[in-house]
């Protein structure tokens, strides 16, 4: 059978054979795989578009040497996307998925191609053109987290996802934790650096929320992980789903407030946006979420905070990295420096 060039390079990821058995099997379209081509993302998962037959497929998978367990990943993200079928949260649809391992060497799955484009990359003129339009999309972007926080995870089958009693108490010593871990790490400074890394931690254990009512969370909710309509300001998908367990989804909406712009105080490179005007302020966009849930928000602050605390140390690690030489010095430098900055907004609002 002729293979597509573009497919042949995906050969040590993908067995296109294997593949097509078992898109066989499961009864997905027929013919070669043909068109293929590597959407943009997809820096940590792999991703391949390909048109089988009238049909058009997104395949996700593990890189060959995941840091954690691929396979698991995939599978997590399978079973959520499974689960939000039919629900109000704009989400890739789902295919089918391969949990096992002996197709292609990790578990996998197909999904449906989203029609929309990343802000993070660049605007379209439609939404380039109008303060509008941008003002819109902020709110767009607490809306779908919003309706996440609203799925019923029990009724949705979701109850294994995660572990929800304990999951605040576990927070700042699972991530103190892992700061400390870094210390393998050959020439890292350690965290004297960062300036608050202690004063932090201290306030987010004396001020803890009580209680929390559990629900899906997605882990890392910002601007560069969703995708918007070419059409309009609205969602087409929320991607990346990795990080995805049950919690408290008002840490999601704390993730926003930690990576949101704020006056005098840039977003990451990684969530910024041009033209920024028109974006709704992060006040705003607080008051939207209030405005679409049952849930507590006394302690949105709190939450807040920690995302800048577990953020910031997630973003060390490649600094402490980048020190032994295992990822890229510039690469260390710019995220360290990112790290000095959530640390300075969580201090700012302690």
């Amino acid at each position: 059978m002729a293979v597509d060039p573009a497919l042949s390079a995906w050969r040590q990821w993908v067995d296109l054979d294997r593949l097509t058995s078992w898109m066989d099997e499961k009864g997905l379209e027929a013919g070669p795989l043909e068109e293929a081509e590597r959407p943009p993302g997809g820096t940590q998962n792999l991703l391949l578009k390909f048109r089988r037959g009238e049909r058009w497929f997104m395949l996700r998978r593990p890189p060959l040497h995941p840091r954690m367990n691929g396979s698991e990943t995939m599978r997590r993200e399978a079973k959520v996307l499974a689960a939000l079928a039919g629900t109000d949260v704009p989400h890739p649809r789902l295919i089918a998925a391969c949990p096992e391992e002996d197709v292609l060497g990790a578990a996998f799955y197909l999904m449906e191609p989203v029609e929309g484009f990343n802000p993070t990359v660049g605007l379209p003129p439609l939404h380039a053109g109008s303060p509008d339009i941008r003002r819109r999309m902020g709110f767009a972007l607490v809306d779908g987290i919003a309706a996440l926080g609203r799925v019923d995870h029990v009724a949705a089958g979701l109850s294994g996802l995660g572990r929800a009693d304990g999951f605040l108490e576990r927070q700042v010593g699972r991530w103190k934790k892992q700061l400390a871990s870094y210390a393998e790490y050959e020439g890292w400074a350690g965290p004297g650096e960062i300036e608050g890394i202690d004063t932090v931690a201290t306030w987010l254990d004396a001020h803890r929320p009580a209680t929390f009512q559990p629900g899906v969370i997605h882990g890392d909710y910002h601007l560069a992980n969703v995708l918007y309509r070419f059409d309009g300001p609205e969602l087409a998908a929320i991607v990346d789903w990795e990080l995805t367990t049950i919690g408290d989804p008002l840490l999601d909406m704390g993730w926003i407030m930690a990576t949101w712009p704020l006056e005098g105080r840039p977003a990451s490179t990684s969530t910024s946006v041009t033209p920024w005007d028109g974006f709704p302020k992060v006040e705003e966009l607080v008051a939207r979420y209030a405005g679409q849930t049952t849930r507590d928000m006394d302690h949105i602050t709190w939450y807040a905070v920690l995302a800048c605390y577990k953020l910031g140390i997630i973003l060390e690690g490649t600094q402490a990295r980048a020190a032994a030489g295992k990822a890229e010095k510039a690469t260390g430098d710019a995220l360290h420096a990112q790290t000095i900055s959530l640390f300075q907004r969580a201090l700012s609002w302690i």
